[in-house]
């Protein structure tokens, strides 16, 4: 459960710190003194979006912190297992928003990511505000609601997997009915593309290998000319060759070392130049007797590039790439020759999947009829003590058509009412009655968090649109929930307040130039005085205040000495 929030700079609240404790606890104050924003700053710490609009006028960010027990909350230890945080049963979870728009959060002083708090936050806290009977008009979140109370998850993720399966098959079957449309035509195209391919044979990186022969051809006399120059210096000079030269200068080196021996090392680089020349000679040689000027040969590679290049420009890639596309065709041939067989295949798979997903569908139908009898029961008996008396739900699982069948299942879930003894059953979409939505979204809303294993629940201003009697009717209830969870109820009705364990002042202060917020958590008598305002108004008369002090008795709540510090 919450057992502290420390507020700073949130809103129009400069620094509050506020203890709890279990029960039900009240949230009370004048309208616009910022009771709602307590929520709103409770929502922000375990995870909601937020602009930079929270922060407080004049100042650089908002920081908001809650402490929370976590004691038989086995959600929130599991999240702590999954992420490899400690916790002793105390969960501080801390976020900051800055003027330039960064939000940081903390869980027990190690940082983590909002979407991770959020996930976390889901597990601590469950709000529940005025306005919530309008997402219940919508279907979907009827279904939603009926396969939380119901513990669905399981087989809710078995049929979203089946349902995948059977749409990727019924996809796949698509595409390949689509392609034996025209199979005949293209599987002749693609053939007669690929005997091409196959007459050409290109080959990897073949370009650069033609690219280098055209360039050798294109230079053949030029090569010629240089080789015989060299080979004539080297070693076919009718007067000095560079081999002659080198072998007199070996000669003359081989005198002067008998008679001094530091010639050694001149003599050593003049034979090794004397070899390498010999080696340079013999190696011309050789290329001019294989150098021959080809025009066969030549006339070839132009053809052959040509030809690489106009089946590149036809296939709209490069010639490096034709092997690839020759490969492409190949098997998009393959693939069509066998297209039937593949059709038949699918056919057999899509049949499989089909009675797998109806299978799923089936249990996950049966699972959502015993939750709804069970969720209409008790949100019928909830109507009814919340001044509805012969009020009832029904919840009404219809199947729906093949075709419309989704991953959330083959039913279509309405919530079907009667406000009053006699009249016929009618979507709740179409209740007329502000005052009936607002206690058949409560006891639906008190209904569902039944199921929840939520420690802390949250109301704000659900009892909208009541009073007298009924007020006091879903105060008990509000109450009553506050037995098993902590609730925190925002609300503007005495007969609600009256029915908490504590209740707390929200009051709005200010100088003339400043604006802020104020709590205070009230003993016995601040209630009375409390409640008789809410009674009466601004002018607290005797009577007022009498009749809050029998309010109080009558709802046997203790008084609370817990301390507020802003």
């Amino acid at each position: 459960m919450l057992s502290s929030i420390q507020i700073k700079d949130f809103a129009i609240i400069d620094h509050i710190e506020l203890e709890l404790e279990a029960g039900m606890t009240a949230l009370t104050g004048e309208t616009g003194a910022g009771k709602s924003i307590l929520v709103d700053a409770l929502m922000f710490v375990t995870g909601t979006r937020a602009g930079t609009d929270i922060i407080r006028h004049g100042c650089d960010k908002a920081e908001v912190s809650a402490s929370f027990t976590l004691t038989r909350n086995p959600l929130s230890e599991n999240w702590f297992k999954e992420q490899d945080i400690a916790h002793d049963g105390e969960c501080v979870l801390r976020r900051l928003m800055s003027r330039d728009g960064r939000s940081r959060a903390w869980v027990n002083g190690q940082a983590m990511p909002v979407q991770a708090l959020r996930q976390l936050g889901e597990t601590l806290v469950d709000v529940h505000g005025q306005m919530e009977y309008q997402s219940l008009m919508r279907r979907s979140a009827q279904r939603e609601l009926l396969d939380q109370h119901g513990n669905n998850a399981e087989i809710l993720a078995r049929v979203a997997d089946s349902w995948s399966s059977l749409k990727s098959l019924l996809t796949q079957r698509d595409e390949t009915q689509r392609s034996a449309a025209d199979r005949n035509e293209r599987l002749s195209l693609l053939r007669y593309q690929l005997s091409e391919l196959d007459t050409l044979a290109p080959q990897a990186d073949e370009l650069a290998g033609l690219t280098a022969e055209r360039q050798l051809h294109a230079h053949s006399g030029k090569l010629a000319q240089g080789v015989r120059q060299l080979a004539e210096i080297l070693r076919e000079d009718d007067t000095h060759t560079a081999e002659q030269v080198m072998s007199r200068a070996v000669t003359v080196a081989r005198q002067l070392v008998t008679i001094d021996t530091r010639m050694t090392g001149t003599l050593q680089l003049l034979e090794e130049a004397l070899i390498a020349c010999r080696e340079a000679a013999d190696g011309v040689q050789r290329y001019e007797s294989e150098l021959d000027a080809d025009p066969a040969r030549q006339e070839w590679v132009e053809q052959r590039l040509a030809a690489l290049e106009t089946a590149a420009r036809k296939h709209r890639t490069t010639v490096d790439a034709l092997p690839q596309v020759q490969e492409s065709c190949r098997a998009e041939v393959m693939r069509l020759e066998s297209l039937e067989f593949t059709l038949e295949q699918l056919n057999m798979q899509i049949e499989s999947a089909s009675k797998r997903f109806a299978a799923d569908c089936k249990k996950l139908s049966d699972a959502r009829k015993v939750a709804a009898t069970a969720l209409s029961e008790r949100v019928s008996s909830l109507m009814q003590g919340l001044g509805m008396p012969g009020g009832r739900l029904v919840i009404q699982i219809n199947a729906l058509s093949e075709g419309d069948a989704s991953s959330h299942g083959a039913d279509e879930v309405e919530f079907m009412v009667s406000a009053n003894p006699g009249q016929p059953l009618k979507p709740l979409a179409k209740v007329a009655s502000g005052g009936e939505l607002s206690r058949i979204s409560l006891s639906i809303q008190v209904a569902a968090v039944e199921s929840v294993p939520c420690p802390t629940l949250v109301f704000d201003e659900v009892d909208a649109g009541v009073g007298g009697g009924v007020a006091e009717m879903v105060g008990r209830q509000l109450r009553t929930l506050g037995e098993r969870a902590q609730v925190l109820c925002v609300t503007h009705l005495p007969q609600v307040a009256s029915q908490a364990h504590a209740q707390v002042r929200v009051t709005k202060l200010t100088d003339g130039k400043h604006t802020r917020t104020a709590l205070e958590i009230l003993n016995h008598a601040a209630r009375i005085e409390e409640i008789a305002r809410m009674l009466g108004g601004t002018q607290v008369s005797d009577t007022a205040r009498s009749h809050a002090a029998e309010m109080l008795a009558g709802a046997a709540v203790s008084p609370s000495r817990k301390k507020a510090r802003r």
